[in-house]
């Protein structure tokens, strides 16, 4: 009498799991861990946006006959304020498409995903959970 069935869950309960919905769930656990790598990146590729724009930000105070040190790769180059901020302007339209590229990869991983789950929620109902714990 003490349970009344109210939010119990029962393994047992008339679930049946076909081999293509077993693949459904797979690929859109693989699809959710994409999604969370790419946003990682995102994250990362906008925290170098942001050192890119602070970069110009303090270049305007420097004086036009100073020699810039610049990253390449692995090896610091001195080069002229014009031709520093020309390279940094160049870096910080490499970086704004990379951006949008990942956005929109992001963005269609989702469509998938959402067209995942419409079916599976159709399907299983509330004996699955296909939420991220963050949202």
């Amino acid at each position: 009498m003490a349970n009344s069935g109210k939010g119990t869950f029962q393994p047992d309960s008339d679930v049946h799991i076909s081999y293509e919905d077993q693949q459904k769930i797979n690929k859109f656990a693989r699809l959710n861990a994409k999604v969370d790598d790419i946003k990682d990146e995102l994250i990362i590729k906008q925290n170098d946006m942001k050192n890119i724009e602070e970069a110009v930000e303090e270049l305007s105070l420097a004086d036009d006959s100073e020699k810039i040190p610049y990253l390449l790769g692995e090896v610091f180059i001195c080069q002229s304020l014009e031709d520093t901020l020309k390279s940094l302007e160049n870096a910080k339209t490499n970086k704004e498409n990379e951006i949008t590229n990942l956005k929109s990869k992001c963005e269609e991983l989702k469509s998938q995903m959402s067209e995942l789950k419409a079916h599976l929620y159709g399907k299983f109902g509330s004996h699955i959970n296909l939420e991220n714990e963050e949202e």
